[in-house]
């Protein structure tokens, strides 16, 4: 879902720490591997692989926090909060 910004969403977002962005959703792998042979004991992937969400969806779009560098914000109708 595409939403306009403006100053007082830029300042509600601040106030209330709102988050949106694929680093702050449950679905985020922040380095996935597509070899699973190479992840740790814990499940972890190894340093250096892509950044990718579990369900598929694309990242790029959704991955910065900041709202004081654009005009939109791109929702993820998936985003589940940590």
């Amino acid at each position: 879902m595409i939403h306009h910004l403006d100053d007082r969403l830029r300042e509600e977002a601040r106030r209330y720490r709102l988050v949106f962005a694929c680093p702050d959703c449950a679905s985020f792998d922040p380095a996935e591997s597509d070899d699973r042979d190479d992840r740790d004991e814990r499940g972890a992937s190894p340093p250096g692989r892509a950044p990718r969400c579990s369900l598929g969806y694309p990242v790029a779009p959704h991955v910065s926090r900041s709202l004081d560098d654009r005009d939109e914000v791109i929702f993820c109708k998936a985003f589940e909060l940590r």
